[in-house]
């Protein structure tokens, strides 16, 4: 298998940092500030309608005494709907902004997906690797620095970024 081992050889790998160009991309920060308002407002929004919804509780617990029982029923099967409502909106307004974080990200991430394979193809490589998946999960554990090639500075620079690679590889190792 001797024929095996030279076209191994010959795979050209380089790996990127993704996460640290998406991080110093101006689009990023501004997609993020954008959610972090919209977050907010549903936030304040979501919280309104709780306070009126409490307020409706502490209505029924002060005349609840003088209720017929099918109006106290009566009440307390609707304060469960507003209920169930309120969490259904908190749920449906988590999804809204999830969906819209992935709506406002995807042109980001198909940006660098570009810049990545252009980088890749001017540097005549066969395999390029993400350097970390989360903060605890790297995908490289090891690189030999003389064969395989960091890509994250060429990336960073096709993107019109200032990426200080260096500082971030050594917090991360």
């Amino acid at each position: 298998m001797p024929g095996r081992t030279a076209e191994a050889q010959a795979v050209q790998i380089g790996f990127t940092d993704h996460e640290l160009i998406i991080a110093n991309m101006p689009e990023y920060q501004e997609i993020q500030q954008q959610l972090q308002q919209e977050f907010q407002q549903s936030q304040q929004q979501l919280q309104q309608r709780y306070e009126q919804f409490q307020e409706k509780v502490q209505r029924y617990q002060k005349q609840q005494a003088l209720l017929s029982e099918e109006t106290r029923q009566q009440r307390e099967t609707e304060l469960q709907q507003l209920q169930q409502e309120l969490q259904q909106s908190a749920q449906q307004s988590e999804q809204q902004l999830a969906q819209r974080e992935a709506e406002m990200l995807n042109p980001v991430y198909e940006r660098v997906d570009k810049a990545i394979k252009a980088v890749a193809k001017d540097k005549g490589l066969d395999i390029v690797l993400r350097n970390q998946v989360g903060p605890l999960q790297p995908v490289i554990l090891y690189v030999n620095e003389d064969t395989v090639t960091d890509i994250t500075p060429d990336v960073a620079r096709r993107l019109g970024l200032d990426v200080d690679v260096d500082a971030e590889t050594a917090s991360t190792n």
